[in-house]
C-alpha cells in the first residue's frame, strides 16, 4: 500500500480520534457563521466538516495527497462538479439529508444540508480570488512536533496563507503533548528505533514543550493562548491499531529501514501492553494546541 493509500485510511481511522480537539479549539473560538476558516493540510475533511456545521464557510488546502482530499470532496461537497482538472471549485454542496454522527457506522461523515466550502489541491494562492473575503480563522491540525522535520514546508505555507488573513485573525496550531501525558509514545518509540540509520527521514521524535511556540514565533504570529485536550485512541484488535498507526508518516521511515513486516511484528508487540481483556486496544494521549494572531 502506497503512502497516499495509508494516508486515506490515517483520515478515516485516526481523524476521527482528534474530533475532541477541534471541537474545544471551535467551542473556545466561537466558531459560527462569521468564521471564514481556511483549513491548511486539511487531510480528509473532518474538522472542516465539524467547522461547516456550525455554520463557517471552509476553505481546505491539501496537496500532499489525492485521496485525501478526494475524501474531503466526498463529505463536504457531494456530487459538486469537477473542474478540468478534477477539482472541485467554491460551491455550496448538498446530500439531501442531514450530516452523519462523525461516528457513524453507517457510512461517512457528510456535511450538512446546505455548505459553503471549497477544497483546493494547491497553495493558498491557488484558493485565492477577487472575491475572496479575509480569513478570520486558519488551522493546521495536523500535529506538529512528532516527526523529525515535520515543520519543514509548514513555514512556506504560513507566509502564503497569513496575508490572506484579516488583521489579529486566529490561526491555531496542534500537537502531540508531552510524552509522558500520551501512551501512543512508547509505541511510536518503535519507530525511532526501527529507522536508523535513516534518522534523517521522516521518522518520530518525542514532543517538545515550545514544539508550537517556535513555529508561531518564525511566522510572525503573536501567541494569544493555549490549552490541552485528551484524544484518547481506540481499536478494535491489535491489528487494527497496527494498520491505523502504519497509515500515518510515523513510521515511513522504519519500513524504509527495514521491512513492512518487521515494523508489524515489533509495532504488535509494542501495542501488547495496552490491549484490554476485551481484546481492544486502549491509549490516552493528550494533545496541545497554541493560538496565535495575525499581527
Amino acid at each position: 500500500m502506497d503512502r497516499c493509500a495509508r494516508a486515506r485510511d490515517w483520515s478515516e481511522i485516526q481523524e476521527r480520534m482528534l474530533v475532541p480537539l477541534y471541537e474545544a479549539v471551535y467551542e473556545r473560538l466561537e466558531v459560527g457563521p462569521a468564521t471564514r476558516l481556511l483549513g491548511l493540510r486539511c487531510g480528509s475533511g473532518l474538522a472542516l466538516l465539524l467547522a461547516a456545521g456550525r455554520g463557517a464557510a471552509v476553505t481546505g488546502l491539501d496537496s500532499a495527497c489525492p485521496e485525501r482530499l478526494a475524501l474531503a470532496r466526498e463529505r463536504l461537497l457531494p456530487g459538486a462538479p469537477r473542474d478540468a482538472d478534477g477539482g472541485v471549485p467554491g460551491a455550496r454542496g448538498t446530500d439531501g439529508g442531514g450530516p452523519e454522527g462523525h461516528g457513524s457506522r453507517g457510512g461517512r461523515s457528510r456535511a450538512p444540508a446546505s455548505v459553503a466550502a471549497r477544497l483546493v489541491d494547491g497553495s493558498p494562492g491557488d484558493a485565492a480570488g477577487a472575491e475572496t473575503a479575509a480569513y478570520t480563522l486558519v488551522t493546521v491540525f495536523e500535529p506538529i512536533g512528532c516527526l523529525a522535520g515535520d515543520s519543514e514546508g509548514l513555514g512556506e505555507l504560513l507566509a502564503d496563507a497569513l496575508p490572506r488573513a484579516a488583521r489579529g485573525a486566529a490561526v491555531v496550531l496542534a500537537g502531540w503533548g508531552p510524552p509522558e501525558r500520551c501512551t501512543t509514545s512508547s509505541v511510536l518509540r518503535v519507530a525511532t528505533k526501527l529507522a536508523d540509520p535513516l534518522r534523517s527521514a521522516r521518522s518520530w521524535r518525542p514532543a517538545r514543550r515550545d514544539d508550537l511556540e517556535e513555529v508561531a514565533q518564525r511566522a510572525g504570529l503573536k501567541p494569544d493562548g493555549s490549552g490541552r485536550v485528551a484524544c484518547p485512541f481506540g481499536y478494535a484488535d491489535v491489528d487494527s491499531a497496527v494498520r491505523g498507526l502504519l497509515s500515518t508518516e510515523l513510521f515511513d521511515a522504519a519500513i524504509a529501514a527495514t521491512d513492512a513486516k518487521q515494523v508489524d511484528k515489533e509495532l504488535a508487540e509494542a501495542l501488547h501492553p495496552h490491549r484490554r481483556p476485551d481484546g481492544t486496544v486502549w491509549m490516552p494521549n493528550v494533545f496541545r494546541y497554541l493560538i496565535a494572531r495575525v499581527r
